[in-house]
């Protein structure tokens, strides 16, 4: 199957496997069709010549133009949704919708004054990363500039608004820990949600601590678990792999694994003291590439947050300026 061919998910909505990189390889873009013969898209994926040619393939496909693109909606700020959209919407003039807080977090992460290809490394330097990985962070932080320009003008969606979309009213549900600022929708005529990266199947979203973001991602992230848990879903539309019926139950399984988490690094601090890095290779192991590693080191000092939240551990700081971690 190509991974730009238009895959009917339910009436009137196609899912779209817009190409990313490993290990993930694609994101999924939702197109729903409008009662006047217009789209509406969800997430269209990451910028780059590939996947701006698989939107032509698309729409081509589905016998459509860009012309025919009525609204983009986002989830969330990350490259692999918000990228494609600023590109639509100089090409369309369509409006881009996003919560407020999704915008900030990504003029905070990619406008072209962010100092987040030095602040992050510098920061993970302190938790006890290597310098030479602290470099290839630097350069790897500025790979993604491409992937998201030009960034979007917005018009913001508010928690709880309603949104037409594909001929049925969805409620934004925002929750935080995977990114500030995430907006689910929910269709309850329907009992169906489109996720985004809030709950997946079969695997975890990833739950980052950044500096000058949310101080505290794992209890936002859980707490946001716990409101989406709490809706009547029959079939839930994820950012990555495939639409799920388990919702409810997925949302069960995320608190258990993060609980575990918690648990585990508890008790490796129980055994001696560590930084974020050390404990970072013994949970996720040394083999890591460098984006793969920035998930990793930003999980763990989510988790350590948690556990000095809690009152479980205490962070320490030593003569150089450098972190540690001890029960």
């Amino acid at each position: 199957m190509k991974r730009t061919e238009e895959i009917p998910v339910t009436e009137g909505m196609y899912r779209v496997k817009v190409t990313m990189s490993f290990p993930l390889r694609w994101v999924n873009s939702y197109v729903l069709s409008e009662p006047d013969g217009g789209i509406t898209i969800v997430d269209p994926g990451p910028r780059n010549p590939g996947t701006e040619q698989e939107w032509y393939d698309t729409l081509e496909g589905l016998g459509l133009t860009f012309g025919d693109i009525r609204q983009i909606v986002l989830t969330h700020h990350h490259p692999d949704h918000l990228g494609l959209s600023g590109w639509m919407q100089q090409m369309t003039g369509a409006p881009v919708r996003m919560s407020t807080r999704s915008r900030q977090e990504a003029d905070v992460m990619w406008r072209p004054q962010s100092s987040m290809s030095t602040t992050l490394p510098d920061y993970f330097g302190r938790h006890g990363m290597p310098e030479d990985m602290t470099g290839q962070m630097h350069e790897h932080m500025k790979t993604f500039i491409s992937q998201i320009t030009p960034l979007p003008g917005i018009t913001p969606i508010e928690d709880g608004e309603w949104l037409d979309m594909g001929g049925k009213q969805w409620v934004a549900v925002e929750t935080g820990g995977h990114a500030p600022g995430h907006i689910s929708f929910y269709a309850p005529e329907f009992l169906e949600i489109l996720c985004g990266d809030a709950v997946l199947p079969q695997i975890s979203p990833n739950i980052s601590l950044q500096p000058g973001s949310d101080p505290q991602p794992l209890q936002s992230y859980m707490e946001g678990l716990h409101r989406l848990g709490g809706l009547h879903v029959k079939q839930a539309y994820p950012g990555h792999r495939n639409p799920f019926s388990t919702f409810t139950e997925r949302t069960v399984q995320l608190l258990a694994h993060h609980e575990e988490r918690l648990q585990k690094m508890t008790e490796q601090l129980r055994e001696h003291p560590a930084n974020a890095y050390d404990l970072c290779v013994h949970m996720f192991g040394n083999r890591l590439g460098t984006h793969q590693l920035r998930f990793a080191m930003s999980e763990t000092l989510a988790h350590l947050q948690e556990l000095i939240r809690r009152e479980v551990a205490k962070q320490e700081q030593q003569p150089d300026g450098t972190f540690y971690f001890q029960i």
